[in-house]
């Protein structure tokens, strides 16, 4: 099995509005890459939420007083932890510096995935201009997709992707966050192993497995390489949501 990553170059700075499917064909055709069915385009969440418009001036929210409260305890800007609060369900962990949420989407994540980094807004206080996460990563997944195969027709899979922290351990890595037409997991239960042992519990997740590895080329700062196509995907493509990947709360013994 041969995987490979190949990032899409020259993809301009994402404005409002912008079409990004058209964007994507374009960067396939510099890179001389010709569509095959089974494909998946990974995107990185900024130009997908700098397209949908999510990027946020703070000078244009005011804290509520539980915002307040929460912005003493974790030494964060107030209007910011306003943010975090209303695309939350739930605040789970606090401590100086950090504010762990559920997000309204149902994953666990710092800050809600609000970002400073690589966003820059018209006018005012660099530093006041932050992005929120696509509304509904998932449907915008599918919105690339279905513009790509009118453009193309061929089947592929697309994918959003977002750099998290995990539990137990250091640093951030791409996860996940919207994915259309490939499996967010592979149940491998039933399959044999090469001793002939069937397995009993082991689910792959699959998507979250592709989205790390794309992020290793997407790379975290300056590199400007927001998308990257993948050829050689070992799973069928299928529908799916983002749903497959989050644990209930019921089976969540990390909380």
């Amino acid at each position: 099995m041969t995987l490979t990553f190949t990032p899409l170059p020259q993809m301009p700075l994402i404005c409002l509005g912008d079409n990004l499917a058209d964007m994507l064909l374009a960067s396939l055709q510099i890179a001389r890459i010709t569509l095959e069915d089974g494909d998946i385009i990974v995107v990185s969440q900024k130009i997908v939420s700098k397209a949908e418009g999510r990027l946020v001036n703070l000078a244009t929210i005011t804290p509520s007083k539980e915002a307040i409260e929460l912005a003493k305890r974790s030494e964060k800007d107030p209007r910011l932890v306003e943010l975090i609060l209303r695309e939350s369900k739930e605040v789970l962990r606090v401590r100086p510096g950090t504010i762990i949420v559920e997000h309204r989407l149902g994953f666990i994540c710092a800050s809600a995935g609000i970002d400073h980094s690589n966003v820059r807004g018209e006018d005012g206080n660099p530093e006041d201009w932050v992005l929120l996460l696509p509304e509904d990563p998932d449907r915008s997944a599918l919105e690339i997709r279905r513009k790509i195969k009118v453009a193309t027709g061929n089947r592929i899979g697309v994918m959003i992707i977002d750099s998290h922290g995990r539990a137990w351990r250091l640093g951030t890595i791409g996860t996940a966050i919207g994915i259309s037409g490939l499996p967010g997991v592979v149940d491998k239960r039933g399959w044999q192993d090469l001793f002939g042992y069937r397995l009993k519990i082991t689910i792959v997740a699959a998507a979250d497995e592709l989205a790390a590895a794309a992020s290793l080329v997407m790379g975290e700062a300056a590199e400007g390489i927001p998308a990257v196509h993948v050829r050689g995907f070992p799973y069928p493509l299928r529908e799916s949501s983002l749903t497959e990947l989050i644990r209930s709360k019921e089976n969540d013994l990390f909380r």
